[in-house]
């Protein structure tokens, strides 16, 4: 039997990309799923698709006010989650010298602090039944800074610092958290990442073009899930294993690297 048979998950960002292929590849394993975004008509397309029960709750990551209404007038449907996957976000194209205020301040609200707002929503519930999984889609950006993504490598830094203390402070609970750290994954995360002004910048980079097939990435991610890692690493070798251990094991090295690759 599938671990997810009979599992409530509630998937933000499930319009499109990765969302949308967690959604397709739960249903098959018999979840029963709430899909969000802020795209109604989109997350309607993703739930014909599936084969199992869905329900629409559109929201927007940005609009903290309006999330904390989405968390009130859901509560008995919410209450019922048993994983909640914070996949929504943007991603960044832009140096730092050229990048407006505005946009940092966007990339946090939506990554880190519209992410952090509906966990601590579900928190309660999971604590009232002793058990709940967050899975957190962060980034290889997350682990290091990386050039024309500053604000969005920071986004999801915040987000291994809260959910890592998190997971510390609940260590004696059943409520787990599953950090995810993708490389370059066939999506549309470059066409919509935040140019200096806040633009989309509406092409597609090369190394996205080139990344893993997101059905690929999202068997990985689900299989780790089911197995209650604490953190995972997918993608190619260029960015998850040879950026991931010269980081770690000769800092000063990578940094003199990364600085001078040609990032895209």
């Amino acid at each position: 039997m599938s671990y997810f048979k009979n599992k409530t998950v509630w998937i933000t960002g499930a319009s499109s990309g990765i969302g949308r292929a967690m959604a397709i590849n739960l249903s098959n394993q018999g979840a029963e799923l709430i899909l969000s975004s802020r795209k109604k008509e989109a997350l309607e397309k993703v739930s014909a698709e599936c084969n199992t029960s869905c329900t629409v709750l559109p929201l927007d990551l940005e609009d903290h006010e309006g999330l904390e209404a989405v968390l009130q007038n859901n509560m008995a449907l919410l209450s019922k989650v048993d994983i909640l996957i914070n996949n929504g976000g943007i991603s960044q194209r832009s140096k730092v010298a050229e990048t407006e205020f505005s946009v940092y301040k966007k990339l946090m609200d939506i990554n880190y602090l519209g992410t952090v707002k509906l966990s601590l929503g579900l928190l309660p519930h999971y604590i009232k039944r002793n058990s709940g999984h967050y899975v957190v889609i962060s980034s290889m950006a997350g682990k290091f800074g990386v050039p024309v993504r500053s604000g969005y490598s920071a986004s999801k830094m915040a987000l291994h610092g809260f959910f890592d203390a998190m997971r510390a402070e609940l260590m004696e609970t059943d409520i787990k958290v599953t950090m995810v750290c993708p490389g370059y994954i066939q999506t549309d995360i470059s066409k919509n990442a935040l140019t200096a002004s806040g633009e989309a910048q509406g092409t597609m980079d090369e190394a996205q073009r080139n990344g893993m097939d997101v059905n690929v990435m999202v068997d990985k991610v689900l299989s780790a899930v089911a197995a209650h890692k604490e953190e995972v690493h997918i993608g190619g070798f260029k960015e998850v294993k040879m950026a991931g251990i010269v980081s770690r094991l000769f800092p000063a090295t990578f940094r003199k690297i990364i600085a001078r690759s040609k990032v895209t």
